[in-house]
């Protein structure tokens, strides 16, 4: 007799708390007699029928159809999207506190970088040094006063928090530039609520739509027309994130352009479009200031459009986030916060930055030599790699070695301003499924942010949550998670059905999907024509085996079979394997079915048509792509 799913969800808890130290949330939450983790494991085990595994391979297959994936650096291939199959949640009482924090730190970021293009206040009177502004490589002198007055500089933010053994949240992280991660937080609730069922609804979690669907109608509002058209600007298919940027488009209604799609007109944006050109009234930008507009920042791009900042500055673009606001992004901005937001709002900051100090400061910089093994070194800068570190890459100065450590200190000497030392912050840990059990693990939170139509922030209520691979608490040098997972905000009472299908008024969304882009129609046009020519070269090559095993023999099977050869041949499926002059049958169908040589096989025409439909992926059904991507 299968054990009862409540026994199931008991013994889990009971290994669980033999391996949890001080301050999980799990144990916090059985402190504090929320019942809600006892609720959600039993849920879990009901759905599973007491098998992690099984949930683990449903929330993956889930994944898989949904289509999440991601890309790391350097490399051709994707990766699918590693999503855990139990979920981080957070009451509702704590979330408020999360959101009032997170409220504060976005207006505050929104009016430093209004400083710092602006009347550059701070830097006249100390409170920001303007070495630390102008020594960004995401500064960008060109925005000085650039700024359209109607539009803020921030539209969409992210915030990486951690949750300390203590209970206490802290922001190690924000993210101003090109925030990544929305698209993400979006489909681990799509995939996990399909693996799991009701859990959210009986649970009472918080929906995400109502976010987008603000934020939607908050870059709508910055733009001049009552009904605009709206880009999602992504660098392309070769970008890290770009199945989540395709996703968001898809969802958010936005059509997903490329530099090369658009073009200015008297200082006015356009799409190109099979019908001609398309005005473009306000992007949300994936791509980097630098490969904005070569006419205005980086003359070797290739990626940008031509006079697209002209656009910009003549009010008939709506940008979120502004060119320019990476500067905020910057480890040694986190040192300066608290006095900025006493300086800048008189209070505060209800969320605290991990304690951070800027060696650009001949005080900052001797505490830091003198305490070295018990700090963090990282970068003052993003992008930038001083002597002794790698850039993006923190070390833990107790971890260094002698010759290191020497390289280390010789840098801070030479070139302080480029180092901080950040204190070694330790997190709390969540339930996270290893293969066999459910174990502790630490782990941080992506939290993002957005105006709505009346230019007020609003939070997304959850998030994801990367868990690290293994029981480092070390939350600077944790480096990549071995698993994400859902971050569940649990309301107090029932939770309405929303969807971006309506409008509040009952009204459809007007979509994009009948405007086309030039460059999608001809990616369409030749995915069509590749998958035409997959399946000819493939039949032909079934007749000739066919032909060869069960011809009628004689001078017309013979005829027949040199006919498909050449055919083959002349196609380019079989032009190495024929060069010779003595290649069988057999021997020509293998090669036109699986060579890797051969630049018109059919496996090397499954590779064309899914490059084709990876850029285009916003415009395919997800049941195409899953056929494209698993030839």
């Amino acid at each position: 007799m299968a054990m009862p799913a409540t026994d199931r969800a008991s013994r889990w808890l009971a290994a669980y708390r033999r391996l949890a130290g001080a301050g999980d949330v799990l144990k916090a939450a059985e402190a504090a007699r929320d019942s809600r983790w006892t609720d959600m494991l039993r849920l879990i085990a009901e759905r599973s029928g007491g098998d992690l595994s099984a949930m683990q391979q449903n929330v993956a297959r889930q994944a898989t159809d949904i289509g999440m994936a991601f890309r790391l650096p350097e490399e051709d291939d994707e990766r699918t999207w590693p999503l855990g199959p139990v979920p981080l949640i957070i009451d509702y009482a704590e979330w408020q506190r999360l959101e009032a924090g997170l409220v504060q730190r976005a207006e505050l970021l929104e009016r430093i970088v209004a400083d710092i293009y602006g009347a550059q206040q701070l830097a006249l009177d100390g409170s920001l040094p303007a070495a630390a502004i102008a020594g960004s490589p995401n500064y960008w002198r060109q925005m000085n006063g650039a700024n359209p007055p109607k539009q803020p500089f921030l539209q969409f933010i992210a915030v990486d928090l951690g949750r300390g053994p203590d209970g206490e949240w802290r922001v190690l992280a924000d993210h101003t530039r090109v925030p990544a991660g929305a698209g993400y937080a979006l489909e681990n609730r799509i995939a996990f609520s399909r693996a799991a069922g009701a859990l959210h609804a009986k649970l009472n979690v918080l929906r995400l739509a109502p976010f987008f669907a603000a934020f939607r109608d908050g870059i709508a509002a910055q733009c001049e027309r009552e009904s605009p058209r709206i880009g999602l600007l992504t660098p392309g298919r070769f970008n890290q994130s770009y199945p989540e940027q395709a996703h968001l488009a898809r969802y958010l209604g936005f059509l997903l352009v490329e530099g090369a799609d658009l073009a200015v007109r008297d200082d006015k944006l356009y799409v190109r479009t099979i019908e001609g050109l398309k005005r473009i009234d306000g992007l949300w930008r994936r791509l980097d200031t630098r490969f904005l507009d070569p006419l205005t920042f980086d003359v070797g791009s290739r990626i940008g459009t031509p006079g697209l900042f002209d656009a910009f500055l003549a009010g008939n673009l709506a940008i979120g986030n502004a060119p320019g606001v990476g500067v905020l992004e910057s480890p040694l901005m986190a040192a300066f916060m608290p006095r900025l937001a006493q300086h800048l709002l008189g209070e505060d900051l209800k969320l605290p930055n991990i304690a951070t100090w800027w060696c650009g400061q001949p005080l900052e910089r001797d505490e830091v030599l003198a305490a070295v093994d018990e700090m963090v070194l990282e970068a003052a800068f993003n992008g930038r790699a001083p002597a002794g570190l790698r850039a993006g890459q923190p070390v833990l100065g107790a971890d260094l070695d002698a010759e290191d450590r020497a390289a280390l200190m010789a840098g801070i000497q030479m070139r302080p301003e480029d180092y901080v030392g950040r204190e070694v912050v330790r997190l709390s840990t969540m339930p996270s499924f290893d293969g066999k059990a459910l174990v502790p693990r630490p782990f941080t939170v992506r939290a993002f942010l957005a105006r709505n139509r009346a230019g007020q922030w609003q939070v997304m209520p959850g998030g994801f949550a990367r868990i690290a691979n293994d029981g480092d608490v070390r939350a600077t040098v944790m480096g990549e998670g071995a698993f994400t997972a859902d971050v569940c905000v649990l309301a107090e009472g029932p939770v309405a059905p929303v969807s971006l299908l309506v409008d509040p008024s009952g009204r459809a969304v007007r979509r994009l999907s009948g405007v086309l882009p030039s460059r999608a129609a001809d990616a369409m046009f030749w995915l069509g024509r590749y998958i035409e020519r997959g399946e000819m070269t493939a039949r032909v090559i079934r007749a000739a085996l066919g032909g060869s095993i069960a011809g009628d023999g004689g001078s017309r099977g013979e005829e027949a079979l040199g006919r498909l050869s050449a055919l083959l041949v002349s196609w380019g499926a079989a032009w190495h394997a024929a060069a010779g002059g003595d290649a069988s049958i057999i021997r020509i169908c293998e090669a036109a079915l699986d060579s890797g040589e051969e630049a018109a096989s059919v496996s090397a025409l499954l590779g064309s048509i899914r490059g084709i439909a990876q850029g285009v992926r916003e415009r395919i059904s997800p049941d195409l792509w899953r056929l494209v991507d698993n030839p």
